[in-house]
């Protein structure tokens, strides 16, 4: 580093110094480049700072010689200020030559001692922030575990929530791909071969020599022979393999039952969904009528035979309650309508099954384990003591895989009793089941093949009350758990026979697990009426042989009915048959229930209809004209004569105790005589008792009386209102009208109340009274006493009355002597206190000889306590009586009619001048802040409360709350209603002659046929 020569005046002799600093250069940049300086100007500053430079003298180096203007630079390098070159040791200041300097000054030190205490200052403040930085480091550190941990647990708690949401998504695709691949194993088509014509010209020969061979096998069986030609092995092999390699280009009628419904069967499906119709419009009409009934089918059997199983397979869901005791107590009865299925794929989203309870209001439920946990509770909410109930239960759904059907399932026999099902629930049951298969129901008795039909109860009851079984189904169940010979003895009706037949089925769903509850569309038909369907094609189809045509008895040639769908058909065929038997008596009964209800309605009502909207609507309008007539009559005249005769009453109150009840209020009077005396004269006793009845009255809460006076005035109108016609019959609705309008009233107190008390605060200050507003006054006033008077009269005249005139003086009069006795002795006891304080004492107590004991005195007479109350209560009206007719006589003399200067000497006008003022001034900003305000909302509030918050069967509720309207409306109703099914039992009369004509053609043709053959 070059260094500098700075001339230096050594010992008198002026040396040049060599310093360490730089030698003046161009202006150099750090290495931020954020600032620059001059490297001459830093040395100087650095030479300044030397001990030796501070001192400018004679000794030393002075101002102008610190640092020269002109410099060289030594121009060779040398090793610094310890270099031991001679040029260093020449020219520097440390060199070996003694220097005269002279000693440090003592104005350096305090900047030294002050440079020296910066460094601990500086360590201090440098370890404080490092002491901050570390404890910031921790707190953050220790937010950040907070954080971690919060996300951590929040991410585990995401992760719980997704994994039972995907089990359960899981579980549910597991059943939508069960479902998908037996869709697709269902659609699998073997692929059709095509072949020559000459080659299906061959086979098809064989082909109808194998059907003829057929046919001819079943003719034979029909007619019971036993002979004929048997069509040869080859042809019927030859017509298989035909039919098996090529197909049949006929139509297969078992396909067609299969995949969707034939003409007849949905003819049928028409016929009973518009029966059921019917059956359902009666029911709401008279639900226990005898007349108005349609069939339905009752299922009866005891209990774990089957019954539920029989009813699932036919739904295609599992709905009913099970449980390990009997939970089945109520009869359920289930309508099943048949709906049109949705047409492109189906999703989640199409909602073609579903059930409903018409009677609970829960709306579509499309989760059947819903519906099976309702029945259930339903069931459950019997009390154990009554063990069933006769109440039904209602239960509709709707789905395109079920026909329409109307079924009655009803608790299962008792066959054993014991503790859990005692004997009396047996009775009950039995009982119940009676009164459900009487007619005209179908009787469905479900029995099971491993119990022997003689052990059956279900048919032991519908031999009760159908002997002849002409209306008894019997189906029985558990066929794959008897032999197939077995089975098939059963149901050829030889031993226990039934005009309807029985029907065997197995009804065993191995698959539940992987059915679905939820009511969205499958194709080809329920799930579980799906598995039903395949389990028992394959058991009758391996047992084919057993199950075939009896060639003798009384049903040869009639195969046995088997399967669920089997049983589904003959359930609607029946069913249809026995609504359409029915038709002529429910049309005829329906007629006269028509027209007596016409006639009723034309007598009671002159054929008016009403709705429950129309009766609401003119309920309202009722009370908002009522209250608007309360409003016309509840005015400004109407409250200020409200808070005048209350401010009245406070007067006279005033007056009472200021006035009528001082004793020298007689004074009074005889002051107001004298003419001579001025009202300036007056005593101030008087003007003092004026100036605070004038305070008592002003500064009594007005604002806050004459509010509440208003508001009570309206609520006890406004709950007349609510009690009036029609509203006696709907307290909801009255409670409801109580409850807004004192809302608004209660809203508008507060406000009300503090205008008025602001309004009347001049008023307890001061109050001006004009001439006109004093005699106005004072004939109030004067009007008021009269009344005060007569009112003492009246009722000093009725205790006269209630005690007699007589006996009442001498009671008055011994209360008189009484009272003399007390003041002697108060004023005897006074003269003793006295006597004592002055110190004499006669030895004997002058109260003693003063106290006379009256109590022995026979000349007393003998007066009861309230007797003596009634004399004292003569005597205070008495003279309560003598000072108003001394105050009317003041009111009416000439010193009260001169004007407002009398006040002093006429108290009652002026107050009754200010009770006028103050009525005034409340009135009018009541009217302003309350009455209108409250006649404004309050006809809103009926329609925003009342109208507009009610749904339709809100109104349908409340209509009916008046039992006037509930008879108009029940009567019009049940007219609507038979006229509706009218109509349709006409269509269905005429549906059900067209269907039944050519069959009636038929037997026709085949009867003449017969005679012609004779």
């Amino acid at each position: 580093m070059p260094a500098a020569i700075v001339p230096l005046r050594v010992a008198g002799r002026s040396r040049a110094m060599v310093t360490p600093f730089p030698s003046p250069v161009p202006r150099m940049t750090t290495r931020s480049g954020k600032r620059s300086y001059e490297i001459a100007s830093s040395s100087r500053r650095n030479l300044s700072d030397l001990p030796f430079a501070s001192h400018s003298g004679r000794r030393g180096l002075s101002a102008s010689q610190s640092y020269p203007g002109s410099l060289f630079s030594v121009g060779r390098r040398w090793n610094g200020l310890g270099g031991s070159s001679p040029l260093a040791q020449r020219y520097s200041v440390f060199g070996n030559r003694s220097i005269h300097v002279r000693a440090l000054s003592f104005n350096s030190v305090p900047k030294v001692v002050l440079r020296a205490a910066k460094l601990p200052a500086y360590g201090l403040t440098a370890a404080g922030g490092a002491l901050a930085y570390a404890n910031y480091k921790v707190e953050e550190f220790r937010d950040y575990l907070g954080g971690v941990y919060d996300k951590a647990s929040e991410n585990t708690k995401d992760a719980l929530e997704a994994l039972s949401v995907l089990s359960t998504d899981a579980l549910e695709s597991a059943r939508s791909s069960w479902e998908a691949l037996s869709d697709r194993i269902d659609s699998v088509e073997v692929p059709k071969m095509e072949a020559p014509e000459f080659i299906r010209d061959f086979f098809k020969s064989f082909r109808e020599g194998g059907a003829g061979a057929e046919s001819g096998f079943t003719e034979k069986e029909s007619r019971g022979a036993s002979g004929g030609p048997e069509p040869s092995g080859a042809a019927v092999a030859a017509a298989a393999l035909g039919a098996s390699i090529f197909g049949s280009e006929e139509p297969q009628e078992d396909s067609q039952v299969r995949s969707g419904l034939p003409s007849s069967t949905e003819e049928l499906m028409l016929l009973t969904r518009k029966l059921i119709e019917v059956r359902n419009i009666l029911k709401s009409i008279d639900h226990d009528s005898d007349k108005l009934t349609l069939p339905s089918i009752v299922v009866i059997g005891s209990q774990s035979s089957g019954k539920s199983s029989v009813l699932e397979a036919i739904v295609g869901h599992e709905f009913l309650p099970k449980g390990n005791n009997m939970v089945t107590r109520r009869p359920i009865e289930l309508t099943l309508i048949h709906t049109p299925a949705t047409k492109g794929r189906p999703t989640k989203d199409t909602l073609v099954e579903y059930g409903e309870f018409p009677g609970l209001g829960l709306g579509k439920i499309t989760d059947f384990a819903h519906i099976q946990k309702t029945l259930y509770d339903l069931n459950m909410a019997v009390p154990a003591s009554e063990c069933v109930s006769d109440e039904p239960i209602e239960l509709r759904i709707h789905s395109p895989h079920v026909p329409d059907l109307t079924l009655i399932d009803l608790p299962g026999y008792v066959q054993i009793s014991n503790i859990d099902q005692p004997e009396e629930l047996r009775e009950k049951i039995s009982s119940l089941c009676d009164k459900y298969i009487q007619e005209p129901n179908i009787i469905l008795a479900v029995c099971a093949a491993d119990v022997d039909l003689a052990n059956s109860p279900a048919l032991r009851a519908s031999r009760r009350v159908d002997p002849l079984g002409l209306r008894t189904i019997g189906v029985v169940t558990k066929m794959d758990l008897v032999p197939p010979e077995v089975g098939a003895g059963i149901l050829n009706n030889n031993k226990y026979p039934l005009a309807l037949g029985y029907i065997g089925v197995v009804c065993q769903n191995k698959m539940s697990r992987f059915t679905s509850t939820k009511g969205h569309d499958n194709q080809g038909g329920g799930r579980m009426t799906s598995a039903v369907l395949k389990q028992e094609d394959a058991f009758f189809g391996a047992n084919k042989e057993h199950f075939r045509a009896p060639a003798r008895g009384r049903n040869a040639g009639v195969e046995p009915m088997v399967g669920t769908d089997t049983l589904r058909r003959r359930l609607m065929s029946v069913l249809e048959e026995s609504m359409g038997s029915s038709l002529h008596g429910i049309v005829n009964a329906v007629q006269i229930e028509l027209e007596e209800a016409s006639y009723q309605f034309k007598v009671q009502y002159n054929d008016r209809t009403i709705t429950a909207e129309s009766y609401v609507a003119g309920a309202m309008d009722m009370l908002k004209l009522r209250f608007k007539e309360l409003a016309a009559h509840f005015g400004k005249p109407e409250v200020r004569a409200l808070l005048k005769q209350a401010l009245d009453d406070k007067v006279m109150d005033i007056l009472a105790q200021m006035y009528w009840s001082d004793a020298k209020t007689p004074e009074l009077s005889q002051l107001a005589d004298n003419r001579k005396l001025s009202p300036e004269e007056l005593d101030r006793y008087w003007q003092y008792k004026l100036d605070a009845s004038t305070s008592a009255l002003t500064k009594s809460g007005i604002g806050r009386l004459s509010t509440q006076l208003v508001v009570d005035a309206i609520r006890s109108q406004i709950e007349q209102l609510a009690l009036t016609e029609p509203f006696n019959h709907h307290p909801d609705a009255a409670d409801r009208i109580v409850g807004f309008g004192n809302a608004i009233l209660r809203d508008r107190f507060g406000l009300t109340a503090d205008q008025v008390e602001n309004c009347v605060k001049p008023f307890k200050y001061e109050v001006e009274v004009e001439p006109n507003e004093w005699e106005a006054g004072r004939k109030g006033s004067l009007q008021l006493v009269e009344r005060e008077l007569s009112m003492c009269d009246d009722a000093l005249n009725q205790i006269k009355k209630a005690v007699g005139g007589r006996r009442l003086r001498g009671a008055i009069d011994y209360v008189a002597q009484l009272e003399e006795r007390d003041r002697k002795k108060a004023l005897a006891r006074l003269r003793a206190r006295e006597a004592q304080s002055e110190g004499s004492d006669s030895g004997s107590s002058p109260t003693s000889l003063i106290e006379t004991d009256e109590d022995d005195d026979p000349t007393r007479p003998d007066y009861n306590s309230a007797l003596l109350v009634k004399a004292r209560e003569a005597i205070f009206l008495s003279q309560r009586s003598n000072i108003l007719k001394m105050r009317i006589a003041a009111l009416k003399a000439r010193r009260c009619r001169e004007g407002p200067d009398s006040k002093g000497f006429c108290p009652e006008a002026f107050l009754n001048v200010v009770a006028d003022k103050l009525t005034y001034t409340a009135v009018m900003f009541i009217n302003i802040e309350l009455l209108s305000e409250f006649f404004y909302q309050f006809p809103r509030e009926i329609d925003s409360r009342l109208v507009y918050d009610m749904d339709k069967s809100e109104l349908a509720r409340f209509a009916r709350e008046n039992p006037s309207v509930k008879r108009h409306l029940d009567l019009q109703e049940r007219k609507e209603k038979l006229e509706t099914v009218m109509e349709k039992l006409d269509s269905l009369v005429k549906i059900y002659q067209e269907k039944q004509a050519p069959k009636r053609q038929a037997s026709s043709s085949s009867s003449s046929s017969k005679w012609s053959l004779f």
